[in-house]
């Protein structure tokens, strides 16, 4: 055997350059790929290097040369940091418009109908899923080809300097963040290290001459925005003298929306419920006539958009109405989507709340802050679930059940009928599983 020799970023790019695909699951190994061998707490990527090539790998990118089982073994000394410098690198050679988006709640939802407006006009590729960590934001951007016009990358955090950390890596000209609120507490050190944590976005972009596009409606991110010096602006919001301007028509159940910008304007009825949803369809709205995407084309995206991965989405089974928005919760999302629920005038209505997780000091106060909320709401049953809601005070009568389990028994057992029913929780939750039950 060879003696091993560390492989340059140039040297893997031009193997990339051939085989543009990347693998990190022997699962799931693309024939003709490079596999990067990642390590993480629970698993070691290297002991799979060449399993990932009899299964068709190109390559084996790897950071333990015990592990090199041949010359496509390709030795590294940090497979993860290789993997986020060859994107850097590959982002580099691109001449594309690359637009940034991070915030509390509604990224995804946000990120999606933007994919779907700027394809109107543009080969765009964005973000699959919520890979939107310093995994997924370099294998998002490595699988930007040459056909692309435009790449649209989500980012996500739990702690200050992770956004920074992405920028580096993604490189935006544009950028924006839906709103911040109440997410990850633990992690960031409360809602002032949220606004640092996801303000490292309008650094970024105030540092390198990009722009922003900027809800017009939310005091705190104009402040944000002051606060990092960002001079270029493109505003949406409801009224003023702005870029892009909307106003909510209904939101009953679903949400239609009147629009101008500039001398193009327009009405939209779209398949999103949850007035929430309002300025992540305007933020789309305007980037689309940013970027010169005909009004009817902006139109049929948005109308066209169902959401699924359980975020908003509106499933009917037999004669009920189940609004399901299990993906993820924290206190901002979850008082959203109470209120909107709260305006149905739909008569009979339940809830199954799932407890909210990554809160830290603040947990305690936070689930009594949802239980003061639901006190005030008119509801035919409650049911609460997980430990988090254990030491809560409420006004009215509700059933507290352990896990996702035990509210999916309950409700088999019950045979809800003509109900419209929500079902919110946080991921770790697994309150997709009540919805199963139904």
């Amino acid at each position: 055997m060879h003696e091993a020799f560390m492989i340059s970023i140039s040297e893997l790019y031009n193997l990339y350059l051939k085989h543009p695909q990347i693998s990190t699951d022997t699962r799931q190994i693309t024939p003709g790929s490079i596999f990067f061998a990642l390590k993480g707490d629970n698993f070691n990527g290297n002991k799979f290097a060449a399993q990932a090539l009899e299964k068709g790998a190109a390559y084996a990118v790897i950071e333990d040369a015990a592990f090199r089982a041949n010359e496509r073994c390709l030795l590294t000394d940090n497979v993860l940091a290789t993997l986020q410098n060859l994107a850097r690198h590959h982002r580099q050679q691109l001449s594309i418009p690359v637009v940034g988006i991070t915030g509390s709640n509604g990224k995804t939802t946000t990120k999606e109908l933007i994919h779907a407006v700027l394809s109107g006009k543009y080969k765009t590729h964005a973000t699959k899923g919520n890979l939107n960590n310093h995994i997924g934001v370099p294998l998002t951007l490595l699988s930007v080809q040459p056909e692309h016009e435009m790449a649209v990358i989500e980012m996500g955090a739990n702690h200050q300097k992770e956004i920074e950390e992405l920028c580096g890596i993604a490189l935006p000209d544009y950028g924006l963040i839906t709103n911040v609120g109440k997410a990850h507490l633990e992690g960031f050190g409360g809602e002032e290290g949220v606004r640092k944590g996801k303000g490292e976005l309008y650094a970024y972009l105030a540092a390198h001459g990009g722009k922003v596009f900027l809800n017009g409606n939310n005091k705190v991110l104009e402040e944000m925005a002051d606060h990092a010096g960002l001079a270029q602006r493109i505003v949406y919001g409801t009224s003023g003298d702005l870029y892009c301007r909307g106003r909510l028509l209904s939101s009953h159940p679903f949400l239609a929306v009147e629009w101008t910008c500039g001398k193009n304007h327009g009405e939209i009825h779209s398949r999103l419920i949850g007035a929430y949803n309002f300025e992540n369809i305007l933020s789309a709205i305007c980037i689309g006539n940013y970027f010169e995407v005909d009004a009817s084309q902006i139109k049929h995206a948005i109308e066209n958009y169902i959401p699924d991965n359980s975020r908003s989405q509106v499933v009917i089974k037999g004669s009920n109405k189940i609004i399901l928005d299990a993906y993820n919760a924290n206190p901002t999302s979850m008082a959203a989507a109470l209120r909107n629920f709260a305006e149905l005038s739909d008569a009979k209505k339940i809830v199954f709340l799932g407890e909210m997780a990554e809160l830290g000091s603040e947990s305690k106060k936070e689930h009594q802050a949802l239980a003061d909320l639901l006190s005030s709401m008119q509801l035919d049953e409650l049911v609460l679930v997980g430990k988090n809601f254990s030491e809560i005070n409420l006004s009215k009568k509700y059933l507290r059940l352990e896990n996702s389990e035990e509210a999916a028994a309950y409700a088999r057992e019950k045979k809800f009928s003509d109900a419209s029913i929500l079902i919110k929780g946080s991921r770790s939750a697994k309150m997709e599983k009540v919805l199963e039950a139904l």
